[in-house]
């Protein structure tokens, strides 16, 4: 059994995710000790919680220690077939951060799940980051994924509703260098149990500063449909490359916007194929697939992502200095 230590390096629910995803895809068997050790609250949250029982059901594996606060766990994976997965994370923890641990396994058999919580959420991406970027980038290179948002949910009480449905496919070698012959760019702005005037103030915001800064025009979508909660965001993107913003109480429509765009901004003047957020969630794909992309920097998240899957056994390397390259390790 492969132990892997919760708290290496950026020490977070990023490990556990990853962990149980590179189990289901490898047959190896896991254990994660000293979960989020290092975290103001320590050990497993509902949303790890959630994407762990969404990776399990992915491949019938058997669990022990999945429970909240536990700070150890053990996956022991079965043979990966397609189901179809009802979850709630009963709270607003991260919808799209427990997509992106099970994707990885429906894509090579199948699956579907509808998931509530949040779909907008502070140090992760929103749904609509993973629709406009993630999502398209792995659908050119042969996966076969739709997503559906029914409902959009806002910390801190969530309710939103996402279902994904994959289809079994065999992923081409990653290689992002190229651009996107559709929508390459543009900016949607989503609010809820707010005027309607929020998210369009957040997307003219977007929008000017990245028309000034590039010369394009940026189309705006809006999505203002009722919810459970109250919140707002807005989502940026041109060809591979994104940047969020989320909106919180006493924080202007426009500096949301303006957020998103500066942080766009940020990776566009950095060079690259991806943003270095993308970077990150790709790095699965790429040991799986192969193939090779670069980014800005290599993050936190990256360097941890990196790590765990040299424990798996599937490699990456990392080289340059400024803009990084990403390319999985020959004979692997």
């Amino acid at each position: 059994m492969l132990v892997i230590d919760g708290a290496f390096l950026e020490g977070g629910g990023q490990i556990v995710r990853a962990s149980v995803a590179l189990s289901a895809l490898t047959g190896t068997p896991v254990r994660v000790e000293r979960i989020r050790a290092g975290r103001e609250q320590p050990g497993l949250r509902p949303q790890h919680l959630t994407a762990v029982l969404a990776v399990a059901a992915a491949c019938n594996a058997e669990v022990s220690g999945c429970a909240r606060g536990s700070r150890e766990l053990t996956f022991l994976p079965g043979p990966p077939s397609r189901n179809e997965i009802v979850l709630d994370v009963g709270t607003a923890g991260s919808i799209p951060l427990v997509i992106q641990a099970w994707l990885p396994v429906a894509i090579r058999v199948g699956g579907k799940i509808t998931l509530t919580g949040g779909t907008e959420v502070a140090r992760s991406p929103t749904i609509d980051y993973l629709a406009r970027l993630l999502i398209p980038l792995l659908e050119m290179h042969g996966a076969r994924v739709s997503l559906e948002i029914r409902r959009r949910g806002y910390y801190p009480k969530g309710g939103g509703i996402v279902r994904v449905e994959a289809e079994p496919s065999m992923l081409q070698p990653i290689n992002p260098d190229r651009r996107r012959q559709e929508a390459h760019r543009g900016v949607c702005s989503c609010s809820a149990g707010l005027p309607s005037h929020v998210a369009e103030r957040q997307a003219r915001a977007a929008a000017s500063l990245l028309s000034r800064h590039t010369g394009l025009s940026f189309p705006e979508e809006l999505d203002a449909r009722p919810g459970p909660g109250t919140g707002s965001s807005c989502t940026v993107w041109m060809d591979w490359m994104g940047g969020i913003g989320i909106g919180r109480r006493g924080y202007p429509a426009e500096k949301v916007g303006e957020e998103a765009a500066l942080i766009l901004m940020d990776e566009m003047n950095g060079g690259g194929m991806v943003d270095s957020f993308l970077a990150d969630q790709l790095l699965i794909y790429l040991a799986c697939a192969g193939g090779s992309y670069t980014a800005r920097t290599c993050s936190l998240h990256a360097r941890t992502m990196c790590w765990l899957l040299e424990q798996f056994g599937w490699p990456v390397e990392v080289s340059g200095e400024g803009v990084t390259r990403f390319v999985r390790a020959a004979g692997t």
